[in-house]
């Protein structure tokens, strides 16, 4: 399941759900604003259960919206009861570097049986963890690595070799994917799935030299 779609809005997922071409969409509250989805959490529960039923059985991630530890785990389980394929996101520390989630990941991967999607990490280092705790997805957010400075194909190729050395479940997300040339890249250093936009969806489908050769053979089509 290569190619999983970054966003909230359904025509763009119907788009490419016929073209046979996605394994998945990924959410988070940015991203659902972005879509225009209001309403508060109702909004967010209709937006979930309508992309669910749309994409099945391929699974969805809709992401926990605080970082209280009771909060994640009744989120979670709410959450999970939407839609039998949507998956959890939980971030991998909280925003002053709280250490609750994963035991929260932990205990909902263990005890809930639900699929966890561990989001927001920078390295491989974090990404061994959170499968160590159990985690389904484990997610890596190659774009921001880059923009530090770093080349996060050397991430992506020490988590898949751990993983695969000690036998995890985990598969390999790479997300903030900011160019075309990424998803192959990605892919190709031993991700199991890159997030990409509709935008650069798009771009990896449409060619300039590709629009300038069915130009021509339309042209000369006509001279038959």
């Amino acid at each position: 399941m290569p190619i999983f779609l970054d966003t909230g809005n359904i025509d763009e997922i119907e788009k490419f759900m016929k073209m046979g071409i996605i394994r998945g969409v990924t959410t988070n509250p940015t991203i659902l604003v972005k879509s225009s989805v209001t309403g508060g959490m109702d909004g967010v529960k209709q937006r979930a259960i309508e992309i669910a039923k749309l994409i099945d059985p391929y699974p969805l991630s809709v992401e926990v919206t605080n970082n209280d530890p009771d909060g994640m785990i009744n989120q979670a389980r709410e959450f999970s009861q939407w839609a039998n394929n949507i998956n959890i996101k939980i971030t991998i520390h909280g925003p002053d570097g709280e250490l609750d989630n994963l035991e929260a990941v932990h205990k909902l991967e263990n005890e809930y049986n639900i699929r966890i999607n561990v989001t927001a990490m920078m390295s491989a280092q974090q990404c061994f963890l959170a499968s160590l705790a159990g985690a389904t997805f484990v997610s890596l957010f190659g774009g921001r690595v880059n923009n530090m400075g770093y080349n996060c194909i050397d991430e992506i190729q020490k988590i898949r070799l751990l993983i695969d050395n000690f036998d995890l479940k985990s598969k390999i997300i790479i997300g903030s994917t900011r160019e075309v040339l990424n998803v192959v890249e990605w892919l190709a250093a031993g991700a199991h799935i890159v997030t990409v936009t509709p935008h650069l969806l798009e771009g990896m489908i449409i060619h300039p030299y590709s629009k300038e050769t069915v130009q021509q053979f339309l042209d000369d089509a006509k001279k038959i």
